[in-house]
């Protein structure tokens, strides 16, 4: 378990599961259209002992945005209600191998917790290691869930949540808003990457979400978030990686940002990009969903004709 790279190993977990101050999180989540349940596929199968995170529940009560990122207290309030502490090592897994479970390990990050690894190829890969899976959710477990986004709403409705036995400390170098999306757009500071599939990118294939016009912000190269690991999915390794930025004309000599549809799968960028050294690449949260909804004048889109 190295501190300068994101992930760790299926066998890796396997040895040092049980361990007190290891938490594993399932922080599966799919696309609407997915029609998929992650709650009931985590109480299906599981890694044993490991808790559910819930990416729809442990938000920001304040937007309609999807899954924005919940203020400290909430997220202090909610982590604190699954146990965790400061102390802890906390490694998270989604069913697909990479896609939720890097957004979870940002959001630890981005509000001061350095501790957490995504398992490297997820769900997939623990099962083609063999590894055991558990299928029975003891009501303490179930209950944890349940009371995490519970805290997020009393912390949401001002009352004082039980008090919190984990810390945050919110760090604005992995967070940017709209306004600060704005401002590069003219100044060009940094090299914004989006990680939606090419189609919606260039405006020719539809957004996942109903009154989405498909598109980018100007200036944004589109760098696909499966180009990130293999087939496996297993993360690639970091020269991989720079050769991937590269082809794509991103140059890893300048500040990077990035963004996607909601603000999910531009995480798993940030962890390729954590795994070739840059540790401090901020992730748009609000992302193409809240950037589309605002006036064209004042916040430029490129979108197709044909769309």
């Amino acid at each position: 378990m190295a501190q300068d790279d994101p992930v760790v190993s299926a066998q890796w977990l396997q040895q040092h599961l049980g361990q007190p101050d290891i938490k594993v999180l399932d922080a599966s989540w799919y696309m609407p259209q997915e029609s998929r349940d992650p709650w009931q596929e985590y109480q299906a199968a599981h890694i044993p002992g490991a808790l559910f995170f819930d990416i729809d529940g442990i938000v920001d009560r304040t937007t309609d945005l999807p899954h924005m990122l919940p203020s400290e207290e909430a997220f202090a309030a909610a982590v604190s209600a699954l146990g965790i502490k400061n102390t802890d090592k906390v490694i998270v897994y989604d069913g697909k191998g990479f896609f939720s479970a890097p957004r979870v390990w940002w959001m630890f990050r981005v509000l001061g917790h350095s501790e957490v690894w995504v398992l490297d190829g997820g769900l997939p890969q623990w099962r083609a290691s063999g590894f055991n899976l558990g299928n029975n959710c003891p009501d303490d477990i179930v209950l944890k869930s349940k009371a995490a986004n519970s805290a997020v709403e009393t912390a949401y409705s001002g009352e004082l949540a039980n008090g919190a036995t984990f810390q945050t400390e919110f760090q604005p170098q992995l967070f940017w808003t709209l306004e600060k999306v704005k401002s590069n757009v003219a100044a060009q500071a940094h090299q914004l990457v989006d990680a939606r599939a090419k189609g919606r990118f260039d405006g020719v294939a539809p957004e996942p979400r109903e009154g989405v016009r498909s598109g980018h912000i100007p200036g944004t190269t589109c760098l696909p978030f499966p180009e990130m690991f293999d087939g496996a999915p297993m993360l690639l390794p970091a020269n991989e990686l720079s050769k991937k930025f590269e082809q794509a004309g991103i140059s890893l000599d300048h500040p990077i940002a990035v963004t996607c549809g909601s603000g999910v799968t531009a995480c798993i960028v940030a962890l390729g990009l954590y795994r070739i050294g840059k540790h401090d690449v901020p992730v748009y949260d609000g992302s193409w969903t809240e950037w589309e909804a605002q006036p064209d004048s004042d916040y430029p889109k490129i979108t197709s004709t044909a769309s």
